[in-house]
């Protein structure tokens, strides 16, 4: 297995098409057919299928994909570490980063990037947790600011931010006064949730401290983007379990009942994480650096 072969394998799933491939690497379909060839015969596995629209990737295409962008970008990352030991100053910085914190600070985090790195690029993913620390353990991205919901030895993380998670309702108008303050964790299965999916950070955070206690959510709709929550929410469909900084963030500035949760108190933990595994490069380490001095801040002053 070679470079040339992942690079030749990763550019054809990509854009469907051996023509097109050929174009974008500036060689010829017959050399690219046989570099993905060699690599499925290395791999014991076919990687590609035809269709009637070009090409796609097999399910283990598809697995390797996911790993060969990752070789590749660690290559690129290498290199690039190198040169900035001779002065260069470019390079690539990746970050994956939860769609809460990217909707509050990407803006700023790629106008100070380019202003105080402005011969490197830089790349912003958005996802999931557990899909950024999967992009970690690849080596898709540098680092991922994330819900800390679960451990593994193969992510270092440090957490930045705790928020207090609350039930959030619907506006209750005239009737704000009558209503209770909070609500007890082991009385949460009395409401109708609208919560993320299992895959979600805050979802497994909730489901373990009600476990805990012996309660059974109720769990009305799964709808994994905030917005779309208050969207629902707002619409009297269910409760929702949030931070204050999803309201507070909230695009129509809409008002909303929101009751502490006692008895524990809930709370999310936000964290930059790496892998342990990969040495992060000279331009990601300065790059984490300017990310909490100048971008983390900007998160706590939108709650």
């Amino acid at each position: 297995m070679d470079l040339k072969q992942l690079e030749a394998f990763v550019h054809v799933a990509e854009l469907g098409s051996f023509t097109r491939a050929a174009i974008a690497l500036d060689t010829n379909q017959p050399a690219l057919s046989r570099l993905v060839r060699q690599l499925e015969v290395e791999l014991r596995h076919t990687l590609l299928e035809r269709n009637g629209r070009g090409v796609s990737a097999t399910p283990a295409g598809q697995r390797m994909l996911a790993h060969a962008k990752g070789i590749l970008q660690q290559v690129q990352r290498a290199t690039q570490d190198l040169d900035a030991l001779h002065g260069a100053s470019g390079g690539h910085f990746a970050i994956g980063v939860t769609p809460s914190f990217a909707k509050v600070a990407t803006h700023g985090l790629v106008r100070a990037f380019r202003a105080t790195f402005p011969q490197a690029t830089i790349s912003v993913a958005q996802g999931l947790s557990t899909h950024l620390v999967e992009w970690l353990m690849q080596g898709r991205i540098d680092v991922a600011v994330l819900y800390d919901a679960f451990e593994t030895p193969l992510v270092d993380k440090r957490t930045v931010f705790t928020e207090e998670l609350f039930l959030i309702g619907p506006d209750p108008g005239g009737s704000a006064a009558t209503l209770p303050a909070s609500v007890r964790l082991r009385d949460i299965g009395r409401y109708p949730l609208v919560i993320p999916g299992r895959m979600h950070a805050i979802r497994r955070m909730v489901e373990s401290a009600a476990a805990e206690q012996g309660v059974r959510l109720r769990i009305e709709l799964e709808v994994d983007a905030v917005a779309s929550i208050l969207d629902l929410v707002s619409e009297g469909i269910g409760y929702a379990v949030l931070s204050m900084h999803a309201t507070a963030t909230d695009a129509l500035k809409r008002r909303f009942q929101v009751l502490r949760i006692t008895e524990p108190t809930l709370f999310s933990k936000l964290a930059i994480a790496t892998s342990s595994k990969h040495i992060p490069s000279q331009l990601a380490t300065e790059a984490i650096a300017m990310l909490e001095s100048q971008i983390l801040p900007l998160y706590g002053k939108a709650a």
